[in-house]
């Protein structure tokens, strides 16, 4: 399985996928990258390498950013020119040793984990593809399509993310993004989506589509998710391409079952995974996931010109299946209700 943000996906292969990665590096923010949560990257963005950085602090020569996991400077150089602790702004307010959206640039080579079939011209075999993005509210962590379709629309036409300091204008608000390469499409959103409909229509195998959802919330406003946790996301999506992890059919999709969470947060990340942790990320929220779909709709018919009548048709089929759902168990489902598979 690939993730890349940018790929170029060719079919030339009897009904087979094969991926080309089209990127020279990672361009990133850094905020948070520390030892702890991101240890390949900051180990690259700590040794002698080619590396960008912006709006970060230098002090003697050395860049500091927020969340590094080390004690910051109190004085240096950064987006506001020369800096020291408590310096103010035109305003009055604090300025901060680093700016909150600061960037980086290095080279995947750089990083000790890159693929040796990274630069592979022939392309690599796609057995999987996933979707992501910043949703407090409905989606789970992870969940696979239930086909070619229902994956492209559910999780890629239907991407929404919350708004975050990289954005311009307010924060948390969320905010539909297809394929979360919106923006940078060329063509009208619906010939876009509609051509990636028909692409899996041509292949024998389709790949596995997934959708993955790092940012979810308990009713506290805590996230679910740690940091890490994405190792085991991705380990079970790899499970299932290989058909070795079972899963439970959600209303939207397919997902985990608890016994393969368990086995792989351990061997993964050394970590114990206790049902209690899997009956919080993992029950259905019918009304927020209810409230999604209309969401999505709405923004289909009024923003995305010729949208693919299978959009409507998926959007429906879900629908149809939560407030099915609703009926039988309520407005939230526990995991360990739902149908193995």
């Amino acid at each position: 399985m690939a993730q890349f943000d940018i790929g170029r996906k060719n079919n030339r292969a009897v009904g087979r996928i094969h991926c080309v990665n089209v990127e020279k590096g990672i361009f990133g923010i850094i905020r948070d990258v520390s030892p702890e949560d991101d240890p390949i990257i900051y180990e690259a963005l700590t040794s002698p390498c080619e590396v960008i950085f912006s709006n970060v602090l230098v002090n003697e020569g050395r860049p500091h950013w927020l969340g590094m996991g080390a004690e910051l400077p109190e004085k240096g150089v950064n987006f506001s020119g020369v800096w020291f602790k408590g310096k103010p702004d035109a305003k009055g307010n604090e300025i901060g040793c680093a700016h909150k959206n600061a960037r980086y640039a290095v080279a995947l080579s750089a990083l000790k984990n890159c693929d040796p079939e990274l630069d592979n011209p022939k392309g690599v075999d796609l057995a999987g593809v996933m979707y992501g993005g910043r949703d407090p509210k409905s989606y789970v962590p992870c969940q696979q399509g239930f086909d070619w379709e229902h994956g492209i629309v559910a999780y890629g036409a239907s991407l929404e993310t919350e708004t975050t300091f990289a954005t311009v204008g307010k924060e948390g608000v969320p905010e539909i993004n297809l394929m979360s390469i919106q923006d940078f499409v060329a063509i009208s959103l619906g010939k876009y989506v509609k051509n990636n409909l028909d692409f899996g229509k041509k292949l024998k195998n389709p790949p596995l589509v997934f959708g993955v959802n790092y940012f979810l919330r308990d009713k506290n406003g805590k996230f679910t998710n740690g940091v890490r946790d994405k190792h085991v996301w991705v380990k079970w999506m790899e499970l299932r391409v290989h058909g070795e992890a079972e899963c439970r059919v959600a209303p939207t999709g397919l997902i985990p079952c608890y016994e393969d969470l368990k086995k792989l947060f351990k061997e993964v990340l050394d970590k114990d995974y206790t049902q209690d942790d899997y009956v919080n990320q993992f029950t259905i929220r019918i009304k927020e996931n209810l409230a999604k779909i209309d969401r999505v709709e709405k923004f289909h018919r009024e923003h995305v010109a010729q949208s693919p009548a299978e959009v409507f048709k998926v959007l429906a089929e879900q629908k149809k299946r939560l407030e099915e759902a609703s009926k039988k168990f309520g407005d939230f489902v526990s995991p360990l209700d739902l149908e193995k598979k």
